[in-house]
């Protein structure tokens, strides 16, 4: 099958010494998220994501209950370990034999239930695991998965308490034993990723969604004290699930759900000021979250070959300085927060 050539991947920002490329490729949707991928389609979308120099990987043993790290490493046997940042992490762990359930959301996946547990042996049991479906020895980078309210409800204290007693322990020894580069957590929060920054000595940290050309909870709070602590961050989320790449059309999602009509509204208003100016709103999405000095990496997600291609594509575009002058002006983003420079 004849793919088109994928822009070279720009250089990121230091984690923890390593070098990633500005784009990540985001696991998750290949773990049949939103759709049952074919397994030959799927292997070449990572290995077109390889081969064009998008040099770190990120995964979760959530994506499909283990299929998405099967597949990934299925794709890092074909190139040399060494030349990959590979991107895991702890909080779940897989019961084979146990009950079925649906309760991940994803369409497809594997038929291994998976248990919640951010205990100290959770944690070395889960990246056990992960290990063996990677086919690897090691891992590079090491999160704590989705301790916040938006996984963990009411329970989110506790499940903070028992990961920082825990899995962040686990955590701490794996990086001065030298089996982890470098340590940290992936949240939906961005009060979370503060508080974690704060309780513990981490080196990076993936936030998704809280960043983003349509919202920046993130800006006043969580990225400063990222570059005060050199703490690296990794974006992940930065379409908003999607209304940032498609634009403000009926049934448009944001946040994993139709849009509401006051979301639909300011992405409009954003959508025009970049047409004004020649500019696709995804190309402004990428420009915008890649900009801020505290973003090592952007981590997209893409189930074609041909999505890796338009990703790179998209960023390696420039965006017009008065494109950025217009958004303020229209006050859809705040005049402090940092823009591409030109």
């Amino acid at each position: 099958m004849n793919h088109p050539e994928p822009v070279a991947a720009v250089p990121g920002r230091p984690i923890a010494g390593m070098r990633p490329a500005l784009i990540g490729f985001g696991g998750a949707p290949l773990g049949d998220l939103y759709q049952h991928l074919d397994e030959d389609v799927a292997q070449e979308t990572v290995a077109a994501a390889l081969a064009a120099g998008i040099n770190l990987v990120d995964t979760s043993p959530l994506y499909g209950h283990g299929l998405s790290e099967h597949r990934i490493g299925a794709a890092l046997r074909r190139v040399p370990r060494d030349g990959v940042i590979v991107s895991t992490k702890v909080g779940r762990w897989m019961k084979p034999g146990a009950p079925k359930t649906d309760g991940s959301g994803y369409r497809g996946g594997l038929p291994h239930p998976a248990v919640i547990d951010y205990s100290y042996d959770g944690a070395m049991r889960s990246l056990e695991q992960s290990l063996l479906r990677l086919g690897t020895d090691h891992v590079d980078i090491l999160l704590i998965h989705d301790v916040d309210v938006w996984t963990h409800g009411e329970q989110m204290e506790q499940r903070f308490a028992e990961a920082m007693d825990g899995a962040y322990r686990a955590l701490e020894v794996l990086r001065a034993s030298g089996a982890v580069r470098a340590i940290g957590v992936g949240v939906n929060e961005a009060q979370m990723c503060e508080r974690f920054a704060r309780a513990g000595d981490f080196d990076v940290m993936m936030l998704a969604g809280r960043y983003s050309l349509l919202e920046q909870g993130a800006l006043d709070g969580f990225l400063p004290l990222a570059l005060e602590k050199n703490i690296a961050v990794m974006l992940a989320g930065v379409f908003n699930s999607g209304i940032l790449a498609t634009g403000a059309r009926p049934g448009a999602y944001y946040n994993y759900r139709p849009a509401p009509p006051e979301i639909l509204a300011r992405v409009a208003r954003i959508e025009a000021v970049c047409a004004a100016h020649g500019v696709a709103l995804p190309q402004a999405a990428l420009a915008f979250a890649a900009a801020h000095p505290a973003v090592a990496t952007v981590v997209l997600g893409a189930v074609t070959p041909e999505e890796v291609a338009r990703n790179l594509d998209l960023v390696a575009r420039p965006v017009p300085a008065a494109l950025w002058d217009d958004l303020r002006a229209e006050r859809l983003i705040p005049d402090h927060a940092p823009v591409p420079a030109c």
